[in-house]
């Protein structure tokens, strides 16, 4: 009988890639599971994570229910995993580093590799790779932009403020209608205790809608009316007009808080 090493090696390959797809598939299923679960918890919605992830609702929609044949390359899922987990509060670096990657399918030890490699991908995997790249740039401005208003905003309020009033809440009573003062132009500040998902109508038009994180203090100002919803009363202070800042509500109660202007006497 004789040997041969090449016809073996060509044999075992298949049944190796088949082994990575199943653990990838076994992850995925008890990643997404989790996900679910938390999102339900935090009673949201997949269309309200869409709105702050930015994330096509069929691929976290894959996501959760472990359908990995409806999402793209596993250093891609990887990465919509962990901006997932991040919208829900977890830590999305050490949720996601548990998917396996599996072994990298290009071979450095062959030199017969030339650039035209390149002009043999699907056109699916250039699409895949364009909304990878538009997401990153659109985390990347979005942290941005709340960075540079958190900045702005603590010229209005000073840091020891800031802190006293998140320290001193017990017993507050939740915020109500119509506490605006006689301005004829409304002006409410956010300081989350917690991360909350969060929806701001300024004079009848969406302004916010996502997951602000623990310690986000962001202002919105109004010429008629704001509203301001939250998942998570007793995880927001809210104050009016820069008032003293008062819980929106019980902790984990849906609340939503309707702020009308009054006209100058």
């Amino acid at each position: 009988m004789k040997w041969f090493p090449g016809k073996n090696k060509q044999q075992e390959k298949p049944a190796t890639e088949a082994q990575q797809k199943a653990q990838q598939t076994e992850k995925l299923v008890q990643l997404g599971t989790e996900l679910n679960l938390r999102r339900q918890e935090k009673n949201l919605s997949l269309d309200e994570l869409v709105a702050s992830t930015r994330i096509p609702r069929r691929i976290l929609q894959a996501i959760e229910e472990g359908n990995l044949a409806d999402l793209p390359e596993p250093i891609y899922i990887q990465s919509l995993i962990k901006q997932f987990a991040e919208a829900l509060g977890v830590n999305g670096v050490d949720f996601a580093s548990s998917f396996p990657l599996g072994s990298p399918k290009v071979s450095f030890s062959q030199p017969s590799w030339k650039f035209t490699s390149i002009m043999q991908l699907r056109p699916i995997h250039l699409y895949l790779l364009y909304i990878f790249l538009i997401l990153l740039s659109v985390n990347s401005l979005s942290q941005l932009l709340n960075k540079t208003a958190l900045q702005a905003s603590n010229g209005q309020i000073p840091l020891e403020s800031r802190r006293e009033s998140v320290e001193n809440t017990e017993g507050i009573r939740p915020v109500s209608d119509n506490l605006s003062g006689n301005n004829t132009a409304v002006q409410i500040g956010v300081i989350l205790k917690s991360s909350s998902w969060i929806r701001v109508v300024v004079d009848g038009k969406t302004d916010f809608e996502g997951v602000l994180r623990q310690g986000t203090y962001r202002t919105w100002k109004a010429q008629n009316q704001l509203t301001v919803k939250t998942n998570n009363a007793g995880g927001v202070l809210m104050s009016v007009n820069q008032q003293a800042p008062k819980r929106m509500g019980e902790p984990g109660k849906v609340e939503e808080i309707r702020i009308a202007a009054r006209p100058k006497s």
